[in-house]
């Protein structure tokens, strides 16, 4: 039986893989275990080893503090509205379209979230 903690931990290391592009099978092969595994692990079914923990971190280039940032708000969530913003960052359209972003050149960017600004709603929210 999986525990908070272990799920929170899967759900991080699915965002970030995610966000890099790789899939479980790349990912696995980094860090020499079957895509089961990752898949487990991603679930919270298997626990996350420490050393496993440390080799994730290396292949995925963050700190092994990422996998534990926001746990503490995960827990005292008494509603289920703070959990669905950050699964708003899971979503493969969220991720598709930040990586999109981010190949585009600093002024298109700068335009294009501009234009994103512009079509939230009113001028309150351009220049934030």
């Amino acid at each position: 039986m999986s525990s908070n903690i272990d799920v929170h931990l899967g759900k991080r290391l699915r965002r970030r893989r995610r966000l890099l592009g790789l899939t479980q099978q790349q990912l696995a092969g980094t860090v020499g275990v079957r895509f089961q595994q990752i898949q487990k692990y991603e679930c919270g079914a298997n626990r996350i080893s420490a050393a496993r923990l440390w080799q994730l971190s290396e292949a995925l280039e963050v700190p092994v503090g990422y996998f534990y940032d926001g746990l503490s708000d995960a827990r005292q969530e008494t509603t289920g509205e703070a959990a669905e913003g950050g699964e708003m960052f899971a979503r493969k359209e969220t991720l598709d379209l930040i990586r999109a972003y981010y190949l585009l050149g600093e002024r298109p960017r700068r335009r294009l979230l501009d234009l994103a600004k512009s079509l939230n709603g009113g001028p309150e929210h351009a220049d934030a």
